[in-house]
């Protein structure tokens, strides 16, 4: 692994820990699918409705299927 994707990597992690939805898509949106997986996650232990509803109409399924599920109970 690079040491550019060990940075990233980094920074996800970090994000993830503070619940920093900006940075983390941010990340995504610069292409990093570790990044686009845990905006979801974060996003989904946050209960960020409104973040997983962006991810969703961009046709993310996965934020879907989490949109879905928070949404129903």
């Amino acid at each position: 692994m690079s040491a550019e994707q060990d940075a990233i990597d980094e920074r996800i992690q970090a994000a993830a820990e503070s619940g920093d939805l900006a940075e983390l898509r941010r990340l995504a949106d610069g292409g990093s699918s570790d990044a686009a997986d845990q905006l979801i996650e974060t996003a989904t232990e946050l209960g960020a409705l409104d973040e997983l509803r962006r991810l969703a109409a961009a046709g993310n399924q996965d934020a879907a299927d989490q949109l879905a599920e928070l949404t129903e109970e």
